[in-house]
Parts: C-alpha cells; structure tokens; sequence
C-alpha cells in the first residue's frame, strides 16, 4: 500500500514541482494528498488537512463535490474534447450564454484560454491588435500598478510587478508604464480606505492624460491584489479608473482571475464598483477547482473590429489546443449551477463576517501590522516592528514558520512571504474557521519569537 514516504521519494527523482525552492524539500517533506473532501485534504498515511487556500484559490465548494462529480460523470461519456476552430459543443455554448447573463453588463462575447495566464494574453493581445485594426498603430504599451501580478508567461509577466517573479526574466519583457497602487496598506493614519483610493488615483490619472495617445490599455486585479501579499483598495478606485479610461480612449482590463466567483463578497469584484470592463479575465474557480479552463469576456465593439474577411488579417488568430475544452465547461457550468439554486452569496457573507471576528484578536498581535479583509480573503501582516511596520527580511522566512506548524495542526496555511491568508473553500464551517484562527495565532506566536 502507497505510504507518502514511498510517494514522495518516487515524486522526488521524476517532478519539478512550481514556485519552489526544490532543495527544501531536503528538510520539509511533501504532503502527498490521497483523497479530498469538502475542506479536507488526506494525506496516504492517514492525515488530513484544511485546505485554508483553495489549492491555489481554485477551489469554491470543496474537493469532490458531488454535484460537479455527477455532471463529469455524464459527460465523459458523451464528448471530452473536440476541436474549437470551426467546430463547437454544446456546453462550451451553454457555459458561454451563462456567463453573458451574470457578468457586468454590455459583455457579450467569451474567447476560451487554458488558464489564467493565457486569459491575460489574450486581454493584451486583443486589445492592441483592436487598436491595429481601428488604425490607431501608435497604441502599443500597457499601464499596470505597482505591487501587481497577472500571470507567468511573458506578456502576463510583463505587466505584473512583484519582482520574486519578474526580475531574473526582466530582459525577455515589454516595458509597461507602472503607476502607485492604491493599496490601502501605505494610507496615512486617520485616512479611510475610500480617501486613501482616491488620492492615489490621482497617479493614474496624470499617468492616461500624458500617455493616453501610447496606451492600449490599463490591466488591474480589482480590490485585491492577490499574490502582492493580499494588498486591498476601495472599489471608488474602480469608478474614478473606468471614467478616465472612457474620457482618455484607454482599454479598461480587469484580471478577476483570483477575485472572481464570489472572493470579494459579490459574484464579480467590479459589481462593487458598477462598472464593467472592456475585457474581463476568469479562471481558478471558474471550473470549481476541477479543470484548467479560463476565459475572457469582451464586448461586442471590440469583436466587430476583428470581423472581416480572412485574408486582411484583422482575424485574431490566437488559440489553444484545449480551447472549450467539453469536460471543464462541464465542471464550470455545474459550479454556476451551485451558484444558481443555493443562496453562496448571502451565505459568504456570514462566513465572512465569522472569520473577521475569529481573527480580530490578531491585530493585537505586536508583530502584526495589520489584518485585513474583502469578502471571504483575509491576510495578517507579520512585522518586525508594529509601530514603524518595518517588515521582516523575506529570507527569514517568518512565514514558512506558520506554515510548518500549520501542517502539523492539520491545515494547509501556505503563506505569501510574511503575509498568512485565509482564502476557503465556500463549504468551510464556522468551527472550522475557528481552527484555522487558533492555529494561525499559534503559529504567528512560534514564528515570531
């Protein structure tokens, strides 16, 4: 019988395995996982674990759901996969008109990718060969904010900011025109989220009216910017930002590839706001957490600049061989249907309000800066220094800490640098926020000291 010590020997000699130093597993075992269910993740000697982070935040109503098990069921025995150039299927077309119906309107029109990087590198290059098409040759840059991240790949690479990622491959990349975030970590004492978010749009807005004649377009993760340390801003940044993109001629991308689906306490972030993108960027939990799949919605003016015969080259000719792939808009269209028939919203919002007063005593903490929260995302700020809020050098990996006793506590808790984050699966039970609160705290007192 399979124990994790014969797996991870095996995974050792044949995986490379993403986002990881390889020579630490000489001293922090990997978990082989053997089964999930719902929050719970069991390891092959018996473990089990709380899978605070979704698995990469992918997750939305627990490993091995039953409904979307069903639905794969049914469907792997009718099609898996057929190609989408000059072909199509019924779900990718039913998840399509789906999609259309529940996200901001005036998008109309969903191009298919395989994840959220691509989803990315379609917004990008969609919205520059739009402007190609319309004429305008000069628009060819694109304005992110600082602290930002999109993806890996190049172009998502490029317009991301967080330099762990970025820097070893900076020679490879387009050269973006980088604006302060709003990130409401940096306001002055006394200063609301709200006045600190509009004050810094001030940034973006002298940035479009001295490039606005260079510029495709302008890419943020709206409200939260995830792997930047789970930074936050106020959904007026929002509003001021589509308001100047209509008044500059600018693209608006919003990457809610990580804050989609009911993260941040409505289905999409940018409903916060009232407004809606000219391209919209989903993955991760698009599929519930079962199957690559992401897609990007865009409207129908921008479609149109693209329709014309074939041989002008105004098509966008960009694909994936997995595009639409039949099973994984199965899987989404079965998570959409959770979302239809059961009240996920309404019953987010307890769940979140649970988990902000089960961490509520950390910011007492005197190496925590801050504890923030938006929707059913919390993160804790691990500091040096509370009043100054120097932070502590990444390389003495306060975090690791915490997730290393996390582990032995029974809960998958992978933190971003100093930053420990509370991402669940929507299925989590209010005691089962409490555990992870209490080993939270256990584990920011031992790593801290």
């Amino acid at each position: 019988m399979t124990s994790n010590a014969e797996l991870m020997r095996r995974d050792l000699e044949v995986v490379w395995h993403p986002c990881t130093q390889m020579k630490d597993h000489e001293q922090l075992p990997l978990i082989p996982i053997a089964r999930g269910e719902g929050v719970w993740l069991t390891d092959f000697d018996g473990n089990r674990y709380i899978d605070a982070v979704s698995s990469w935040w992918v997750n939305l109503f627990g490993h091995a759901n039953p409904r979307i098990n069903a639905a794969l069921k049914e469907q792997v025995d009718r099609l898996e996969h057929v190609i989408l150039g000059g072909f199509t299927h019924e779900k990718v077309v039913e998840l399509s008109e789906a999609l259309v119906a529940i996200t901001p309107p005036g998008l109309a029109k969903c191009f298919y990718a395989d994840n959220g990087s691509s989803a990315i590198e379609v917004a990008l290059k969609m919205s520059f060969h739009y402007w190609k098409n319309s004429g305008q040759t000069q628009k060819t840059r694109f304005i992110t904010l600082t602290n930002s991240y999109h993806g890996e790949t190049l172009g998502a690479l490029a317009v991301g900011d967080v330099s762990l990622y970025k820097e070893t491959y900076a020679p490879l990349l387009l050269q973006p025109i980088t604006v302060p975030s709003p990130d409401c970590f940096h306001r002055a004492p006394g200063e609301s989220w709200e006045q600190h978010s509009r004050r810094m749009f001030a940034h973006m807005e002298a940035t479009l009216a001295q490039h606005a004649r260079e510029a495709c377009a302008v890419i943020v993760e709206p409200l939260v910017q995830c792997a930047g340390n789970m930074r936050m801003y106020h959904p007026v940044y929002l509003k001021l930002l589509r308001e100047a993109c209509n008044k500059y001629n600018v693209h608006l991308i919003a990457d809610e590839i990580a804050v989609g689906f009911g993260r941040t306490g409505t289905l999409f972030a940018c409903e916060q706001a009232g407004i809606t993108p000219d391209f919209l960027c989903l993955s991760k939990g698009l599929t519930g957490g079962y199957l690559p799949l992401s897609v990007v919605l865009t409207t129908d003016k921008v479609y149109d600049a693209f329709y014309d015969d074939y041989a002008t080259l105004r098509a966008f000719l960009h694909s994936h061989s997995y595009t639409g792939n039949a099973l994984a808009c199965t899987a989404a269209l079965a998570t959409l249907e959770i979302f239809e028939s059961d009240d996920v919203i309404g019953r987010n919002r307890d769940l979140a309000s649970h988990m902000a007063r089960a961490l509520a005593p950390l910011a007492d903490h005197p190496q925590v800066a801050e504890v923030r929260q938006t929707g059913m995302i919390a993160a804790v700020e691990l500091v040096r220094d509370k009043a100054s809020r120097e932070p502590y050098d990444w390389t003495e990996r306060r975090g690791l800490r915490v997730y290393r006793h996390a582990l032995s506590q029974g809960a998958l808790l992978r933190p971003l640098g100093n930053v420990v984050y509370f991402m669940p699966p929507y299925v989590i039970t209010p005691d089962e926020i409490d555990q992870l609160a209490r080993i939270a705290a256990e584990g920011i007192d031992l790593a801290t000291r």
